[in-house]
């Protein structure tokens, strides 16, 4: 195979280097394009066929549903590690050994104190505020209370920051949530695990004893797992581009949480919840939706199914439906709203139309219906997310960083005005 690309522009042919990744990814290295072609660039809107960076994070192949963190598949990672494990693993490069996976946690539980002033600030917050715009802002907040930056060649300092926000990030999700409840806030107990204290943080009752269900302890670990990494995507892409300014961790990590935030993005798994309390309210029958689904002239989409990365089965759906099964056969709960999400996946793993499509149920869809059945509050959805996608931001942050990338800043093709003599008002 050549080891250039030839674009011939204006009958002037120029050679561009080609890049192969270690899974055998083909990239044209166009950095040189605009000075050798005397200004030409490329444009691709929302970045579908160009490539931001190299990194060694992530492998995911959408056509064969394939995603690997660090060389490891993600089968393999959500039955046999634990979510701090593959935090580790994306963060610093390799799995930890039994002691650097002590030494981590036990860094991590020391820096999980969140100042008490914090506080101040989320009683700033109305109850009816959303959670994701309460979590952006006390992350933000916390570099006020942290305001030294961080030395990028430092290990130590690096290390400092890391731990720092992986010990305080649960603490202000458990407090969004509380928030929410008018529950009183508290700091955990270090006396458990990392995933246990973060459902203890979230549902212990102040009149009553916490008693810890493994089931969900499991569910929640694998579901932060699948959702720890997903390489270049809209906020992993907004924490790179905001700290290639050279932009603090905690800042880049707000923006990051921001970007989460839409509905096209991190807000999938609301958007389910949200459609399937609209079909519940219509009568709950599911195959009536499934018509619409399948009839280009009906506005109505099928939130949940298909993926736009995904060409095959969502690789994380298949091991997270059944932690599903498993959280709903446990808790025994009677719920139409879940009623109607087993119907409706059922039907579409059936379904001819979205068999033949491929349209199948994906991670969103199933986490939406874990989470209900935990009883956590539809708003708090994408904070979940966001609190399993932190140590993928953590180092993709770290990784563009220590790597010296240059400071993000694409380019336009203009199709505004030509220049335009300017009149006075009065001659307006």
């Amino acid at each position: 195979m050549s080891k250039t690309a030839t674009l011939e522009i204006n009958g002037q042919k120029h050679d561009f280097p080609l890049i192969t990744g270690t899974e055998n990814e083909v990239a044209i290295d166009i950095k040189t394009l605009r000075g050798v072609t005397g200004g030409v660039t490329t444009i691709d809107p929302g970045y579908k066929n160009t490539g931001s960076c190299e990194s060694a994070i992530t492998f995911l192949n959408g056509e064969e549903g394939i995603l690997r963190y660090r060389g490891y598949a993600i089968e393999d990672l959500a039955e046999k590690a634990s979510f701090l494990e593959v935090a580790y693993l994306l963060i610093f490069g390799e799995l930890p050994t039994r002691v650097e996976l002590d030494k981590f946690h036990a860094d991590i539980k020391e820096e999980s104190v969140v100042d008490d002033d914090i506080k101040k600030i989320l009683d700033a917050f109305p109850k009816a505020a959303h959670p994701m715009g309460v979590l952006s802002s006390l992350t933000s907040a916390l570099t006020a209370f942290n305001p030294s930056s961080v030395n990028v060649d430092s290990e130590e300092d690096m290390y400092r920051a890391i731990v720092k926000i992986m010990g305080k990030f649960p603490v202000l999700v458990a407090w969004t949530m509380r928030k929410q409840k008018g529950l009183p806030l508290d700091y955990g107990d270090d006396s458990l695990g990392y995933v246990e204290n973060v459902l203890k943080m979230m549902f212990k009752k102040p009149n009553q004893e916490y008693v810890e269900n493994p089931i969900l302890v499991n569910a929640l670990d694998k579901l932060l797992i699948l959702h720890a990494d997903h390489e270049q995507n809209c906020s992993t892409s907004t924490v790179r581009i905001v700290g290639s300014s050279h932009a603090g961790l905690f800042a880049s990590l707000s923006a990051g949480i921001s970007a989460l935030w839409g509905p096209l993005h991190g807000g999938a798994n609301q958007a389910v919840l949200e459609m399937l309390e609209a079909i519940k309210e219509d009568g709950g029958d599911t195959k009536k939706f499934m018509a619409k689904a399948k009839d280009k002239e009906d506005p109505f989409r099928l939130m949940g199914f298909g993926h736009r990365v995904y060409k095959n089965f969502d690789p994380r759906a298949k091991i997270i439906k059944v932690a599903a099964d498993e959280v709903l056969g446990d808790l025994g709960i009677e719920d139409p709203v879940l009623d109607i999400a087993k119907g409706l996946a059922t039907e579409a793993l059936s379904d001819e139309y979205f068999v033949k499509r491929k349209l199948y149920p994906n991670v969103d869809f199933y986490s939406g219906i874990i989470y209900r059945a935990m009883g956590i509050p539809v708003e708090m959805f994408t904070v979940m997310f966001a609190l399993g996608r932190l140590p993928g931001w953590i180092a993709q942050w770290k990784e563009m960083r220590t790597r010296k990338e240059p400071i993000g800043r694409p380019r336009q093709v203009y199709t505004g005005e030509n220049h335009r003599e300017f009149k006075t008002v009065d001659d307006r």
